[in-house]
Formats: C-alpha cells, sequence, structure tokens
C-alpha cells in the first residue's frame, strides 16, 4: 500500500462511538532472584471505542500537518495498527496486560547476563516510567505519561533523559511482541513491574494511554534538577499537582540504582542495595554522616563512613526543609507508611496527562507479581 493509500484509509477507518530478597521458583524449576538484602470496575470496551477514535484523530492530525518526520510516520503506521485491532474488535483484557507484566519481569534479569549496573534493568525502567510521567504542568494540561512524547527528539535528548535510551531500547523490544500496547501504557506498566518485582509495594495501574507525536512533546526543564534544593522540588513537584509528602514519598524512589557520570555527571548509588525497594534511603538520609565529596565532578554527598554511598543536594534538602524532614523522619521509621504512600502516589504519577475517560476502569489493577503465578 502506498503511503497515500495508507493515509486516506486512516482517514476513512471505521471508529465506534466516542526488604528481604525474594528468591521465587520458576515453573521451569529455576530460582529468580528479584532483589538484594537490605543491610542490618473494568469498561474493557471503552477502551476499544475510545483508543481508536483517540489515536485515529492523532493520526489524521499528524498527517494533516504534513509532517516529515520518519519517526512520526512511523508511529503513524502502529497506530494505525492499533486502530485496526480496534475496529476488529481486539479488546486486550487484564490477562494481555499480565502477560506483558511478565515479559518485562523476564528481561529485568538479562542485566545480569549484560553486566548492566547491578545486575536488573529494574531501576532504568522506573526512571524511565517517572521521566515519562513527571513531565505534566497542571495549569496548561500538557506532559505527562499520556503521549508517551520522549519517543522523539528534542525530548529523547533532554539532560534529565540522558541513559534512558536504554530503557526505551528495551521497551521498543517488548512492543515489537505486544504491538497493541501504547507505549505509554508499556513504559508505566514497565515501572509498576519494576517496583513490585524488587521488593515494593502493590501499584495500582490501569491502561488507556494513547501514542502521541513530537508537536505533543514538552519542553526541557519540567523535571527535577538534582542539583537543586527544597523550593526547585516544590517549583516543579507542585506544577504537577503534589504536595509536600508526596513529594518526600516520590523521593523514597531513589533507593533504587545509581547516578552515571557520563549520564547525569553524578556517580555512585544511594543506598547499599540498589535494585530493592526499600525505606533504606530515609533511613541513611538521617542516620549517616554526609560530607560534600572532594572530586572534579558536581557539587554531591557521600557518606563519611564508607565514602561508597552519594545523595544529591536535593536530597539533603530534604533533611534541612522542616516541612519535609518531617515526612522523612516518619519513613525512616516505618517502610509500611512509607509504602502505603508511596504506592498512591506513584500510581497517581503514572496517570498524569491521562484523561479519565481514556481509561478502561475505574480503579486501578494489581497486577500480579511472578511470585505469585
Amino acid at each position: 500500500m502506498s503511503f497515500a493509500a495508507f493515509r486516506a484509509s486512516l482517514r476513512k477507518a471505521p471508529f465506534s462511538p466516542p526488604r528481604a530478597a525474594r528468591v521465587v521458583r520458576t515453573p521451569s524449576g529455576a530460582f529468580r532472584r528479584y532483589s538484594t538484602e537490605v543491610p542490618k470496575k473494568s469498561n474493557t470496551a471503552l477502551f476499544a471505542g475510545l483508543g481508536a477514535a483517540a489515536v485515529g484523530g492523532i493520526a489524521i492530525y499528524v498527517y494533516a500537518s504534513d509532517s516529515n518526520s520518519a519517526k512520526e510516520a512511523g508511529t503513524a503506521v502502529k497506530s494505525g495498527v492499533q486502530v485496526a485491532k480496534s475496529a476488529a474488535h481486539f479488546t486486550p483484557t487484564k490477562d494481555d496486560y499480565q502477560k506483558v507484566y511478565n515479559k518485562i519481569a523476564d528481561i529485568m534479569e538479562e542485566a545480569a547476563d549484560k553486566n548492566y549496573d547491578d545486575g536488573s534493568y529494574g531501576p532504568v525502567l522506573v526512571r524511565l516510567a517517572w521521566h515519562a510521567s513527571g513531565t505534566y504542568d497542571k495549569e496548561t494540561g500538557t506532559g505527562g505519561s499520556n503521549y508517551a512524547t520522549m519517543r522523539f527528539e528534542p525530548e529523547a535528548l533532554h539532560g534529565a533523559n540522558n541513559g534512558l535510551h536504554v530503557a526505551r531500547g528495551i521497551m521498543e523490544g517488548i512492543h515489537e511482541q505486544f504491538p497493541w500496547i501504547s507505549y505509554g501504557d508499556l513504559w508505566t506498566l514497565g515501572g509498576v513491574c519494576a517496583i513490585q518485582e524488587m521488593g515494593g509495594p502493590k501499584i495500582p495501574w490501569r491502561p488507556g494511554r494513547i501514542d502521541g507525536f513530537a508537536p505533543q512533546a514538552t519542553p526541557d526543564g519540567r523535571l527535577p534538577d538534582g542539583a537543586q534544593g527544597a523550593q526547585h522540588l516544590r517549583n516543579v513537584f507542585y506544577r504537577m499537582g503534589f504536595n509536600d509528602q508526596e513529594i518526600v514519598a516520590l523521593s523514597g524512589a531513589h533507593a533504587l540504582g545509581r547516578c552515571h557520570r557520563d549520564r547525569s555527571g553524578f556517580e555512585g548509588p544511594w543506598t547499599f542495595s540498589p535494585v530493592t525497594v526499600s525505606n533504606e534511603y530515609y533511613r541513611l538520609l538521617l542516620e549517616e554522616k554526609w560530607v560534600w565529596r572532594k572530586w572534579d565532578g558536581p557539587k554531591q554527598l557521600q557518606d563519611k563512613t564508607t565514602r561508597s554511598l552519594m545523595m544529591l543536594p536535593s536530597d539533603y534538602a530534604l533533611t534541612q526543609d522542616k516541612a519535609f524532614r518531617k515526612w522523612v523522619e516518619a519513613y525512616a521509621k516505618d517502610q509500611d507508611v512509607w509504602f502505603k504512600d508511596f504506592s498512591n502516589v506513584i500510581s497517581h504519577l503514572f496517570e498524569l496527562g491521562v484523561p479519565e475517560a481514556q481509561f478502561v476502569a475505574s480503579e486501578g489493577w494489581i497486577m500480579k507479581g511472578t511470585d505469585e503465578q
């Protein structure tokens, strides 16, 4: 089919109306290690109609604008696949999304074989979901996870997104196996999977995001800058609609992963267990003695005892601001309290920018972990 014919077919497409290590035995009998030890009412029919109408509408928009972007054209083709499947009454069920979740969990393990970071792709998948969602601006209604615009330049090249090509590449491979899922749904489901498989709380999640195009990408500067302090954090997170307690709860995701000199400029892990979701981030913030690192990189702190951990200025600011510190203390004291608050707030983060009418369920689904299947 010619490009012009495809373009015409899209316009004519019929649309419906609008803590400790967890070792788990896999089915094959092998053992799967997901985390390191910590020291010391569904309406899936609506999805078919709304998904087809919304995605198809965007496809028409991009062709009408005569975009010459090859990536946008490729996305339009994939969006056309989504339209066709919706028109053919293909309605993904929760079980279909569970299969995607399981594939993500399997691929997380491949990092060990490839000597990636601390042996898991989990932290970088959480970061992808976080950065794809955290661009939301409540005043303009732009940004957020709905259009997955980090696929396009210049957003893909924003400084805060350095290194996320790794996560996007992983997810592209999964998308090839499940082409019916939107990138926004895939990326956020990846974040949910990573958190749960690394020992974290259950995260309510529901599908309904649609693929967008480069013109919908957000400007640089919407994500937090680790070199800044408390007021910067408030400026960024208040713009998304979060309060002080939620800012501190979300910051606990720094229990995962590490900084890289060739990406952010900073270097090192926040905790001794960077592939485990725990409240260690808060405990270490309060109990360790933090000193400024003497090196040729950007300003960051290191623990005085081992000099192997690091904190960013934005992390340290949580202990210096009275309103923030009380929540650091609460979460350091009780991991269950943090798990509950973190689950609620990151679920909300992952839904930023998505119109309620697009979701296929009124409440989030709880996806089963691989140890429950």
